[in-house]
């Protein structure tokens, strides 16, 4: 994947390749961040005695914090450009990892695994992938999107076997340093080989031709109340509301409820940690390919068809999961069917938020989308969490967000296409 993103062009060098090259991989380190708490859940239960509902309270926070920093690091990456805004976010994401070494309260776990690491993450997510391909990409914005999505299915098929592999016995310190370290590795890639923009080299954006739209400025004069603004403006749209809508289902039926709880899950159904860490994995080597073919398609296919069914495989597949019999055939068809579509629903929701908003304000509007994202998400890690303490079944949980991807997809279909700057009608 990297290989392929490193070798695309632009004005016959390879600078956008190597730019969307260096950003898979800060995306990369960045799921792994996101995706450690779920390793850690077990061993950090074991050796503090901390429930479940208050280690699921901090990962709440950070999956949270995730998505609302993305909207205002859209708006840093427009006024103090998109390199430092990346420094900044994996230098907070290494620092707040590397102090939780230390820690010995609940308080201490949220802030560090909740709150800085949530807000360094947020700086290095979706919406810097959305800023990177219409900085750098004038065509196939949809296949690089797709390429860079994937690197959060990547970051777990990378890092959730090792990271399991390190919490073996109960031990959670290794998993917390070797995610400090791996975040530490990417800042001299990011200070040393991502130039701010094309301009700065004299080269234009892949496949940018005399006829190709005008490239989104290198600077603006921004402050965090451009987020603000750009909301109220796409708030008067129904399109904003639907994409905010779903994407708040696919964080409540991805993230949140299987990167959390899928481990603890299996562990209920005595499936040692590190296979069900593998299981993830599995997903994760799906996912690469679903979310790749998904950005492909994209470019070619109505965005709102798509999503229509990758929300309802979604659903039924989360359905299915809790009457299954937990055996390695049962589980691996699980891993197929809904690794395939992790997140596939991500380079869709790009390429509307871009055609309804405007290459300037779609990262920024992406921001606020990936807030319902996380609402979701931080939702469905924390009231898992619960339903588990409450009722000693994580059973009601798959249900209940089984069907809201099945809403999801009947949600978005319903949707009449719209021509680009006009609300979306419904039919």
């Amino acid at each position: 994947m990297i290989a392929l993103l490193s070798r695309l062009p632009v004005g016959g060098r390879g600078y956008a390749g190597i730019v969307a090259a260096i950003t898979f991989v800060a995306l990369l380190v960045s799921a792994g961040l996101r995706s450690a708490p779920g390793v850690m859940m077990l061993p950090l239960e074991q050796h503090f005695g901390w429930d479940r509902a208050t280690i699921s309270a901090a990962a709440a926070i950070g999956i949270f914090l995730y998505g609302l920093v993305g909207p205002f690091a859209a708006a840093l990456m427009l006024s103090v450009g998109i390199k430092r805004t990346m420094l900044g976010g994996l230098v907070l994401m290494s620092l707040a990892t590397f102090s939780s070494l230390w820690m010995s309260e609940p308080w201490q776990y949220v802030l560090s695994w909740g709150v800085f690491s949530g807000v360094g993450s947020g700086a290095v997510a979706s919406v810097l992938g959305a800023a990177v391909v219409n900085r750098w990409f004038a065509t196939r914005q949809g296949l690089v999107m797709g390429m860079l999505t994937a690197s959060t299915a990547t970051g777990a098929l990378v890092f959730l076997p090792l990271l399991a592999w390190l919490a073996e016995g109960g031990a959670w310190r290794p998993v917390a340093l070797a995610v400090s370290i791996a975040s530490a590795c990417v800042i001299p890639l990011v200070l040393f080989f991502v130039p701010e923009h094309p301009q700065q080299l004299g080269v234009r954006r892949f496949g940018e031709t005399e006829e190709s739209a005008p490239p989104p400025p290198m600077k603006q004069a921004s402050t965090p109340a451009l987020a603000f603004t750009a909301l109220f403006r796409a708030s008067k749209s129904m399109t904003f509301w639907l994409l905010f809508g779903t994407f708040f289902v696919c964080g409540l039926t991805t993230n949140g409820l299987v990167g959390t709880h899928l481990i603890a899950f299996c562990g209920d159904h005595g499936i040692a940690p590190v296979q069900a860490a593998g299981l993830l994995s599995l997903m994760g080597l799906f996912d690469l390919i679903g979310t790749t073919a998904s950005g492909w398609l994209t470019d070619r296919y109505d965005p709102r068809k798509l999503l229509f069914v990758y929300y309802g495989l979604r659903g039924l597949s989360l359905l299915a999961l809790p009457f299954l019999d937990f055996s390695a055939s049962s589980l691996l068809l699980f891993a197929i069917f809904y690794g395939l579509d992790w997140i596939a629903t991500v380079p869709p929701t790009v390429k509307l938020a871009n055609v309804h908003f405007g290459e300037r304000d779609a990262p920024i509007v992406f921001g606020w989308v990936m807030v319902g994202h996380q609402i979701g998400a931080a939702t469905a890690a924390f009231g898992a969490g619960a339903v588990r303490a409450w009722t000693g079944t994580y059973t009601p949980a798959f249900l209940v967000a089984g069907a809201f991807g099945l809403v999801a997809a009947v949600a978005i279909l319903a949707a009449r296409a719209e021509k680009p700057g006009t609300r979306l009608a419904m039919a």
